[in-house]
């Protein structure tokens, strides 16, 4: 949400020019984390009734970021924001009103403010909707709905939409079973860092499916990265098909893994 505070706020500036000042300020100063100085220069501008900024006030309420934390203020700004139609405060609203914070707990709202904010193309937001589907909160359960969701915010690079469309892929919930359209969603999430994706894939590749044939050396790999990122099944399950492996089909996969880890170090 963090990231969404400074996109919102970046994004807004040039089409807000009568609050354009007080929002550049209040992002200076968030910046330099001199919070009470950021809710000082948002609030004026909030109260002329920059959305960015009333979004910015709930956030910082929520957080408790230069000001008492406040779940209820926080709910009050975001809403403020959210009616504007600006679909980072719709989802932190949608968010509020699912877990009852500031409120009392409504799964309808948070689906109804989810749903605006995933109809402006907000990733986190069809991610939401796409879970809301797949477990039937607030909506009716329908697996094809939660899978095109998961679509729309999978394309986006939202890691777990990518992981949970893998998933759907392979169990056929929602979707035609399609292993090699499992294998590329889980492919892209494990790229991306998810060490349950990275598990996966090794999964799928020590077994074979159809259409994805068995490689013990890309199993091996993935379940190695997996270990590296803390997924103890991922350990478990290379040690196990060792096992099964030449040492040259190990030495190529502990090869593979240990470029692909370099490649993907955080600097």
């Amino acid at each position: 949400m963090r990231v969404l505070a400074a996109m919102g706020l970046v994004l807004a500036l040039a089409a807000a020019p009568a609050f354009a000042g007080d929002l550049e300020d209040g992002l200076r100063f968030y910046q330099r984390k001199d919070y009470a100085s950021a809710a000082n220069s948002w609030r004026k501008a909030a109260a002329q009734g920059s959305a960015p900024a009333q979004f910015s006030l709930g956030f910082m309420y929520e957080k408790g970021e230069g000001l008492a934390q406040d779940s209820k203020q926080a709910l009050s700004w975001y809403q403020r924001a959210a009616e504007q139609g600006f679909a980072a405060a719709q989802i932190n609203l949608g968010s509020m009103y699912e877990k009852g914070k500031g409120t009392a707990q409504d799964i309808g709202r948070a689906v109804t403010w989810y749903q605006r904010a995933a109809d402006k193309g907000l990733a986190e937001a069809q991610f939401n909707m796409g879970r809301m589907y797949q477990t039937g909160q607030g909506v009716g359960q329908d697996h094809a709905q939660a899978a095109s969701w998961f679509q729309k915010a999978g394309a986006q690079g939202h890691v777990w939409a990518q992981s949970s469309l893998g998933l759907m892929y392979e169990t056929g919930q929602g979707v035609a079973p399609d292993y090699r359209q499992a294998v590329f969603w889980y492919r892209k999430a494990a790229e991306s860092g998810d060490p349950f994706a990275q598990f996966d894939l090794g999964r799928i590749y020590e077994s074979g499916q159809e259409g994805v044939p068995m490689d013990y050396v890309e199993a091996h790999k993935w379940w190695n990265i997996a270990a590296s990122n803390g997924e103890e099944r991922g350990r478990r399950n290379r040690n196990m098909v060792e096992r099964l492996m030449k040492p040259e089909q190990i030495a190529e996969a502990r090869r593979r893994a240990d470029e692909w880890m370099k490649a993907h170090r955080k600097p």
